[in-house]
């Protein structure tokens, strides 16, 4: 493996190829890997996802990439990327399969509810995020970053809480960090230029 380079985790789920170019286009490289040595050796993790939390974790425990995971997330403090399905396997538990997650963050996966018909979901588009705190965005504009899902994410600790997004006339967490561990809802790697700056921190400041 090269010096720096980041292994996005493949799982069998999510669009690798896409968060792949993306780095790339970031000035980055990324490695689509499951091989246990190849995650062990990474510098940095992305933990991407597009599907079903109940298989995603079913795939990663079949996979037997949950030890290599939470060694490198929890113990030896490896940055970490998740995106959509990704950022919600990090959390406690989900709604979705009523399955258990990595519990990386002390946060539940809730699906949307609402009264009205018009609203529709998944909730599928660009939306503006409000940030609680920069990490790896800029502040010095507004953001819109693309966004497929049909489930949120309810972080328990409010320090946890990266940015904030609005579907519905409700808002809900759309990102969140707690040291080494980020996750986002959206998919920056489908979000033009605002995902390239992204990646782009995540390369090169996130230590």
């Amino acid at each position: 493996m090269e010096k720096g380079e980041i292994v996005i985790v493949d799982y069998g789920l999510g669009n690798l190829a896409s968060v792949r170019n993306m780095i790339k286009k970031a000035g980055g490289v990324g490695r689509i890997s499951s091989d246990l040595v190849e995650i062990a050796n990474a510098d940095k993790l992305i933990l991407p996802g597009v599907g079903y939390f109940g298989k995603g974790m079913q795939n990663i425990h079949q996979m037997g990439l949950t030890k290599v995971l939470n060694k490198k997330v929890l113990v030896d403090k490896t940055p970490v990327l998740g995106i959509c399905l990704g950022m919600q396997l990090m959390t406690n538990f989900s709604e979705e399969g009523n399955s258990e997650g990595l519990g990386w963050i002390d946060a539940i996966t809730e699906k949307f509810v609402y009264n009205s018909s018009s609203i529709k979901i998944p909730n599928i588009g660009w939306n503006e995020i409000a940030f609680k705190k920069e990490s790896l965005f800029r502040t010095d504009e507004e953001q819109r970053f693309y966004f497929v899902h049909s489930y949120k994410v309810s972080c328990r600790d409010e320090s946890d809480v990266l940015a904030i997004a609005v579907y519905g006339g409700e808002p809900y967490v759309c990102a969140f960090q707690r040291d080494n561990i980020i996750g986002m809802q959206f998919h920056p790697e489908k979000s033009h230029r605002f995902g390239v700056h992204v990646f782009q921190r995540f390369i090169q400041d996130i230590n």
